[in-house]
């Protein structure tokens, strides 16, 4: 999974490379590795037609293994364009017309489109996937659950509510639509020294309990900075697991698999571990989750 920043969160985050390429890079590297957006905003720096050749093209870089994440947006990455930012109830009739806009895009048929925030000419896909590009979309309340539980292939979010995932499903069947992967997203900070560990998802991550509500809005690393100051470091170690120790981290994922989430990704925070992550914890990591996750 990459994030679609024009900015980071926080400046000792250090970097913020344009998605797209890198994606196209790793389906290049890879041969099995699942990739995705999570998530673009398909409204105010991009326009939707464009985001629909995007994926379209990863899509056929990676054989098929490449899903669209779509959200409402964040206004930290969307400001640069030099745009107003919508309030959130624009945002979601924006993101209704870019997922309509990209789904029929990626039929390979010519589009004509004339929407309430979006027109599209004449505009066709000339290279598309023998299958579609799936299409997930982020959702943060009954509200967005709602909009887009009929539209959207798959759930995104970074809360395991489960009570959002059961309405989800409930719209979907419904509607007669088949079941959807509910895809989650964790951070983590493995570190050999648990201080350590702390110290950087302090340093970098500490923003995350903001709520997305805030998180949305506010438009600049300075906002970020600012608006977690009162956070504390163990106030970051009871929400992200910290440390050397696998079962806690295990612990922790746990939560979205028992709300009903069909995927899970972990993001390992900072720089200076993801190597010696990779090589040491990683492996072992991931043969504790398959023991301890739902045979289903």
């Amino acid at each position: 999974m990459s994030s679609d920043h024009y900015f980071p969160w926080l400046d000792s985050q250090g970097h913020s490379p344009y998605a797209w390429s890198m994606l196209g890079a790793v389906a290049h590297a890879t041969e099995r590795v699942d990739l995705m957006t999570y998530v673009t905003c398909p409204s105010v720096r991009y326009h939707p037609a464009l985001v629909a050749q995007k994926a379209a093209t990863l899509g056929l870089l990676s054989d098929g293994r490449f899903t669209l994440g779509l959200g409402a947006g964040e206004n930290l990455n969307e400001h640069v364009v030099g745009k107003r930012w919508p309030a959130v109830d624009e945002r979601h009739e924006m993101l209704t017309e870019a997922v309509d806009i990209i789904t029929e895009l990626s039929t390979g048929d010519f589009l004509t489109y004339v929407g309430h925030h979006f027109r599209v000419d004449s505009a066709r896909l000339w290279d598309v996937p023998d299958e579609p590009v799936k299409i997930g979309v982020a959702i943060s309340g009954e509200q967005s659950v709602g909009q887009f539980a009929t539209v959207a292939d798959h759930l995104i979010t970074t809360e395991p509510k489960a009570e959002l995932l059961q309405q989800w499903d409930a719209l979907r069947s419904e509607a007669s639509l088949e079941p959807s992967r509910k895809i989650g997203q964790i951070p983590i900070s493995w570190d050999p020294d648990p201080d350590a560990a702390v110290q950087r998802a302090h340093d970098q991550f500490r923003w995350f309990g903001l709520g997305w509500p805030v998180n949305a809005n506010l438009p600049t690393t300075e906002s970020f900075r600012n608006a977690s100051s009162f956070v504390r470091p163990e106030d970051v170690a009871q929400s992200i697991p910290c440390g050397p120790d696998l079962d806690a981290i295990v612990e922790a994922v746990s939560a979205y698999w028992e709300a009903g989430f069909t995927d899970i990704a972990l993001v390992q925070i900072g720089d200076e571990k993801q190597q010696q992550f990779l090589d040491e914890a990683a492996g072992p990591l991931l043969e504790k989750l398959r023991a301890a996750a739902p045979a289903d």
